[in-house]
């Protein structure tokens, strides 16, 4: 078989201030015309080098296109988005006649002119490919399930865990089914369910934790291929946001259909059970302060998130901890090139005032003023990623400001593993508190060597209020915005 595979992802926040150009995706992070299957994994990269792996073990022809993975933001400049599905058309043309088409994105992609950029990837790979080639999709499960993405494909994966350790399981899943379909042994079909729900699931905890085992458990038995839960990302402004149960079944759509809506019907169920609760800033703090024990309380600045768009500069929290006098505490990354250079120019040891956070607009909150001293700076900082690789983080400072301690970046991204921390010298083991900018992707590095894990509903760009998200395109009725949304068909 001769198999095309590539990368194009981020996750579009259409509230978000800042928007995605070239730069996102070509000089943040690591960008490869070709070949980013041979080199060591960066974010986007997992499932291509999967599929080279077992493509060539299995003897087929591997044909590599772009790998481009940009930071969650604002929506992608139009241009930007058709130059790089663009390389990926000419690459497939340019290979045919092609059997496979395996793609890496993210499933909540929105540009200029195109609320879903997946959608319209795999619709123009089809004109190519025709319908005797395989095309199969690997999506994060904040996807938006589109019907378009349906129609085009032959079978969607979405990750079945958050935070997403299951990249690389999930590429292998998927390369086994369209190498299955294309010989002839399945027939992949598939069923939504919309579950008419916009919310947050967190699969380390019950019983979203053993909802995931359930899903497992269903796949490889009674026909039944795939099945997946698209969360949905709430933060997309687009027709078709919110939940999906996805199921994929050998030529059988009757029972793909059932599937999805039984499994669906039991997440509406679990609903109250599964609905993120938050603490507010100074009931986080205090919690955390009250605890008792050799090990920090972690909490998640969950509305400041980099990975769902935000500017991760929001201060709010912070500024509470210097009101309240809080020590034995550290707070990260707060992303602020101009606070960094300062650092850096000023060198280790030195002492001065400095103005953190709150320069990317009314979410990023008011800047807070402190004096500090530097205690370390890395010109290339970076932290373990999702699924290995490296996340890099770029200039950083380490500076303290009387009993807390701050990290600083000038490369934006989320917090997923100490050594975001560590890795400047700053330890966690002597610390009271340490607060992360992150959503959940933080919680595999952090838990273990945590106390108790708390999540802060603090001001910002991506707040966990899913009734009051000002959607403009969504017309369907969802829960938690109405109480019952079944009670009409419309």
């Amino acid at each position: 078989m001769k198999i095309a595979i590539a990368t194009l992802a981020t996750e579009t926040n259409t509230f978000s201030p800042i928007p995605t150009g070239r730069a996102a995706f070509t000089g943040e992070r690591a960008w490869f015309r070709t070949g980013a299957s041979r080199h060591p994994a960066v974010m986007g990269s997992s499932p291509l080098i999967e599929w080279r792996h077992r493509a060539e073990a299995d003897g087929h022809e591997i044909v590599e296109s772009i790998c481009a993975s940009a930071q969650p933001a604002g929506t992608t400049l139009r241009n930007i988005y058709e130059e790089l599905r663009d390389l990926i058309l000419a690459d497939i043309k340019a290979a045919m006649p092609v059997d496979v088409v395996l793609l890496c994105m993210h499933g909540a992609m929105v540009a200029d002119g195109y609320d879903d950029c997946e959608g319209d990837t795999l619709a123009r790979v089809r004109e190519i490919v025709g319908a005797r080639a395989t095309i199969g999709i690997e999506l994060d499960l904040h996807c938006h399930l589109t019907e378009l993405m349906r129609a085009s494909a032959d079978v969607i994966i979405t990750y079945k865990e958050y935070p997403h350790i299951d990249m690389v399981e999930r590429a292998t899943e998927l390369y086994a089914l369209c190498t299955a379909a294309q010989r002839g042994e399945i027939k992949p079909v598939m069923a939504y369910h919309d579950c008419r729900m916009v919310s947050m699931w967190r699969t380390t905890v019950e019983p979203m934790k053993s909802f995931v085992a359930k899903m497992a458990g269903l796949e490889g038995k009674d026909g039944v291929l795939s099945v997946s839960f698209g969360h949905g990302f709430p933060w997309g402004d687009v027709p078709e946001v919110g939940a999906k149960m996805l199921v994929v079944t050998d030529n059988d759509p009757a029972k793909a259909q059932a599937l999805a809506s039984e499994l669906g019907q039991e997440i509406w169920r679990l609903r109250e059970a599964c609905f993120p609760l938050h603490d507010t800033i100074d009931g986080g703090l205090d919690a955390a302060l009250a605890a008792e024990g050799g090990k920090p309380v972690v909490i998640a600045d969950v509305a400041d998130n980099a990975g769902g768009g935000a500017p991760s500069d929001n201060t709010h929290i912070l500024r509470r901890m210097v009101d309240r006098g809080v020590t034995d505490a550290v707070i990260g990354a707060f992303w602020d090139p101009v606070a960094v250079q300062f650092c850096t120019e000023a060198g280790v040891g030195a002492s001065f005032d400095l103005r953190i956070g709150g320069k990317c607009g009314t979410a990023s909150g008011d800047p807070v003023d402190l004096k500090v001293t530097v205690m370390a700076l890395a010109e290339n900082h970076s932290q373990g990623g999702l699924s290995g690789g490296r996340a890099p983080m770029g200039a950083s400072a380490w500076v303290r400001a009387g009993g807390i301690d701050i990290i600083l970046n000038s490369t934006r991204t989320q917090i997923f593993q100490p050594d975001a921390f560590t890795g400047l010298g700053c330890t966690l083991a002597d610390k009271k508190i340490v607060v992360v900018k992150s959503t959940q992707h933080f919680h595999a590095g952090f838990a273990p060597i945590a106390r108790e894990v708390r999540y802060v509903a603090a001001p910002g760009a991506i707040g966990p209020d899913f009734a009051a998200i000002p959607f403009t395109k969504r017309t369907t009725p969802y829960w938690p915005r109405v109480e019952d949304p079944w009670a009409t068909n419309s």
